[in-house]
């Protein structure tokens, strides 16, 4: 899957849409294939291309069947995707291939944890696509993102991961909660704080052996996220320590674990993995790209039992998205460019959402009716599209820093040390401040 444990804003998914069914077993391995690694960068005697596309994960380019596609536009050229199953093997080779100025595939992926460093440090190795394609397409926090100071963009947005809440209506109704969607939603408009004050109500009654919420540090997660401010400031310096948005997620994620409203699984790890098979986890925050993991892991037994509604309070969270680069050591550039200007396009990535799930970030994509009127089945039919649409078009522009991924992780073991080990939240953020000072410098 294109799961990534590292890095501010990672994550990666695969979920099938209404107008898609994969199966859990194509979910999981098409995400951790990689089809040949080798040089295959070249023409040959009749014009003929090969373009190299280096990505992680589960971009949903195979499953969408564009790169077919795009060969039958193009009879002359033909795609080869490098896939590296995880973001965090892939990045540190990405770095090392770009300071040799050697081993680049013509298109290279770029996680959004990762996009500030690249613009800071490596502009001038990439094509400045604001030449080709018109940046306005996109949601705009999205393009700032990929800009550097001069004005030039190194990154067409792929994806987004505006946020939701997904929950077991059935575990609500158990627990005496809502379970409407519509209820759920006004249940927690308030904020956060109303999330927590709902997982009370829910442990009062609570099914056997379930948890209102999966991981404090998920929690977290996505009230940073709501924020402009994070870690940084629009100086560049380091503020996670004072950062407002750091404080709250930290302070409620503490009374999650000393009120043992959690689980405390590490997301994404077989224990998380076990816990939705076995259906012990009743809501966790959910990115765009969170629902296929339920629906994978959950299995067919809880289809119709899971719902999606709006998260909670009025400000609006994005969790996740990737870029598509194109480095200028290409033999190709021109034909690359091109590439990446018809896969960011938004009938191209409305047919990547149809087939795995990851929401748009071009904002044509949200006016076709593959998008807009987009259900899940498998979560009560819930109206995906326009819960994201409406989400994605009033996201807060995010101040990025190059290092966002090792404090985010870094608080996040903490939090799961707070809620797995009863770590004191006072212990916990020494131990997650020093190590990441040292980490930073």
């Amino acid at each position: 899957m294109r799961i990534t444990r590292t890095g501010g804003g990672h994550g990666r998914r695969a979920v099938a849409v209404a107008t898609t069914v994969l199966t859990a077993s194509a979910l999981l391995l098409t995400g951790c294939s990689s089809d040949d690694d080798g040089d295959s960068n070249t023409s040959d005697s009749n014009g003929n291309i090969t373009l190299t596309v280096a990505d992680y994960g589960q971009f949903g380019y195979k499953e969408a069947k564009l790169f077919d596609k795009y060969h039958q536009l193009h009879p002359n050229i033909t795609v080869k995707e490098q896939t590296t199953a995880n973001e965090e093997d892939y990045y540190p080779k990405f770095l090392q291939q770009l300071n040799s100025n050697s081993g680049l595939a013509d298109v290279q992926g770029i996680e959004v944890g990762r996009i500030k460093e690249v613009v800071d440090t490596q502009a001038s190795k990439f094509v400045d696509l604001s030449k080709t394609i018109d940046v306005n397409d996109w949601v705009s926090w999205k393009e700032k993102q990929a800009t550097a100071k001069d004005g030039t963009v190194i990154g067409a947005g792929t994806d987004i991961g505006p946020m939701s809440l997904c929950y077991r209506r059935d575990l609500f109704e158990k627990a005496g909660l809502p379970s409407d969607r519509e209820a759920v939603a006004k249940a927690v408009a308030g904020g956060w704080e109303d999330y927590i004050k709902l997982g009370e109500q829910y442990k009062k009654k609570a099914p056997a052996g379930t948890y209102f919420m999966d991981s404090a540090s998920a929690m977290f997660n996505a009230v940073v996220s709501s924020n402009a401010q994070q870690y940084y400031d629009a100086s560049g310096k380091p503020v996670y320590k004072d950062s407002p948005s750091v404080k709250q997620g930290w302070n409620l994620a503490a009374e999650v674990a000393q009120k043992k409203l959690s689980q405390g699984v590490h997301q994404f790890d077989q224990p998380w993995q076990a816990d939705l098979r076995k259906g012990t986890i009743a809501s966790m925050v959910c990115p765009a790209w969170m629902a296929a993991q339920i629906q994978v892991y959950s299995g067919d037994s809880f289809k119709g039992k899971w719902d999606i509604t709006r998260a909670p309070g009025t400000s609006a969270a994005n969790w996740g998205g990737s870029f598509l680069s194109v480095p200028k050591s290409g033999k190709h550039v021109k034909e690359a460019t091109e590439l990446v200007k018809w896969l960011t396009s938004p009938e191209q990535q409305a047919e990547v959402f149809k087939a795995i799930g990851v929401f748009p970030s071009n904002k044509g994509a949200y006016e076709l009716a593959s998008v807009k009127n987009a259900k899940l089945p498998y979560f009560n039919n819930a109206p995906i599209g326009q819960i994201y649409a409406d989400e994605a078009k009033s996201i807060p522009e995010a101040v990025l820093g190059p290092k966002d991924g090792i404090i985010k992780d870094t608080i996040g073991k903490q939090i799961n040390n707070m809620e797995q080990r009863g770590t004191k939240p006072d212990d916990a953020w020494k131990a997650a401040t020093d190590t990441i000072d040292k980490a930073i410098g």
